[in-house]
């Protein structure tokens, strides 16, 4: 019987699970490039309990799409004067250069988050408030 055509040159697809628990608790977030284009990165992050350090914040120069797929945070945006709290399957889109940190996550579990950099063809700055 003949094998439907996967899509892929070569190469069979894959089946990974980006929810699957963290052997070991790691000291520092976990990045793990999952894919990546000429225009894009996609990502997924594990925090068990961090945060960004007091007084930095992230600031990158491509938007960023998040999705949070387990556990839970808080984020802090420059000049916003609370924190957006996010809970698994709240998503948001960062724009580039808008000065952002997280606040806390979650010390008893795996907080886990799918992000996406990408170049858009038009990317609406953070607004200055």
């Amino acid at each position: 019987m003949k094998e439907p055509h996967s899509g892929t040159t070569g190469r069979r697809p894959s089946i990974r699970n980006v929810l699957q628990p963290l052997a070991e608790r790691p000291l520092a977030e976990l990045f793990e490039p999952l894919l990546a284009g000429a225009r894009f990165r996609l990502e997924r992050i594990v925090s068990t309990g961090q945060a960004t350090p007091p007084g930095e914040w992230y600031d990158q120069p491509t938007p960023e799409w998040v999705l949070l797929l387990s556990g839970a945070a808080r984020l802090q945006f420059e000049g916003e004067p609370v924190e957006f709290e996010l809970r698994p399957g709240d998503a948001l889109v960062i724009p580039a250069r808008c000065r952002h940190r997280v606040e806390w996550t979650p010390l008893d579990e795996e907080t886990v988050w799918l992000a996406l950099q990408f170049e858009a063809e038009e990317s609406a700055a953070c607004e200055e408030q």
